[in-house]
């Protein structure tokens, strides 16, 4: 395993550094906390719920700016809003607004947690996560577990998977924000995985393509996965998320909670960018397939949070 510890060192993944960012949903100008929880007071205490004021207000406003609000709302209403928001929403609109209430790192954090617990683990949420994040994303993700769950994500990531997968996302979790990739890498012992070494001397010059040809052809299941997703955020992390979002909507029984979680993650971080990548990937625009396969307030949400089609 010892070359693909130096092929994948050579991705690098922007561990170091800060990526660039694209987001959908910036500071709303002239904002007024007092004004906004007005309106979310109004909207919640509206026979039947006013949702699109809701949807309107909170998709148009970071996640800073919402914290705000939210403490405006409880000198108002002498309530907490995220447990009004609660009470008033349901189903998929609940789930995409109370995801909204959550820093990018908290939502992160949810959704590893929500991955571990209980009976069987959910391997496609937690690959995702981990191997999509910056360095510096993943010191927030950790800082963030232990202050809302008071457990290590290590441990519970230990935990919850084994063998060479979870010493894979172990590696992800442990990282530094100085560390190389490679040093994380070489726990694995050369032996687990055979012809390694001979596939990946010539890494430098193999296209992403060949990169993903030859992971296929010599590592399995759950490791195979994380490694190809790693290969394609480095290659282009955006057009990773693009794919995934187009799997979701257009697969039978559209994988709603993956688009609820890309979209709620990304939407303060590069989601511009992502819709981008998906016109250009699929030839149309990302808010048109919303609008082929979503209904109702989940869609006019995802709209919100996507912004006007490209």
């Amino acid at each position: 395993m010892a070359m693909v510890s130096e092929f994948l060192g050579q991705l690098s993944l922007n561990i170091g550094g800060q990526d660039p960012l694209f987001p959908t949903v910036v500071p709303a100008p002239d904002f007024d906390p007092d004004k906004d929880a007005a309106r979310i007071e109004t909207a919640i205490k509206t026979k039947g719920v006013d949702e699109q004021t809701i949807i309107d207000v909170l998709t148009k406003r970071t996640y800073a700016q919402r914290r705000e609000i939210a403490f405006a709302y409880e000198r108002r209403a002498k309530k907490d809003m995220i447990s009004a928001l609660k009470g008033a929403l349901s189903g998929s609109l609940e789930t995409v607004i109370l995801g909204l209430m959550k820093s990018t790192a908290q939502f992160d954090a949810s959704e590893i947690k929500a991955s571990i617990k209980g009976l069987g683990t959910d391997e496609e949420t937690l690959i995702e996560i981990l191997c999509s994040r910056s360095n510096d994303e993943l010191v927030e993700i950790k800082k963030v577990y232990k202050e809302l769950f008071k457990k290590e994500l290590d441990k519970d990531v230990a935990g919850d998977t084994s063998g060479n997968f979870a010493k894979l996302l172990l590696a992800l979790v442990q990282v530094r924000r100085s560390s190389k990739f490679w040093h994380c890498l070489r726990i694995f012992p050369h032996r687990s995985v055979p012809h390694l070494q001979k596939v990946f001397q010539k890494y430098k010059s193999y296209s992403p393509y060949d990169m993903q040809e030859s992971i296929v052809k010599e590592v399995k299941g759950d490791l195979q996965t994380s490694f190809l997703v790693l290969v394609q955020c480095f290659e282009n992390k955006q057009l990773y998320f693009a794919k995934r979002l187009n799997e979701a909507m257009k697969s039978k029984g559209a994988k709603e909670k993956m688009v609820t979680r890309i979209i709620v993650s990304r939407c303060e971080v590069d989601l511009r960018k992502i819709c981008s990548e998906y016109k250009s990937c699929f030839g149309q625009s990302l808010q048109q397939t919303i609008m082929e396969h979503t209904k109702g307030d989940y869609q006019k949400v995802l709209l919100g949070l996507c912004g006007p089609g490209q």
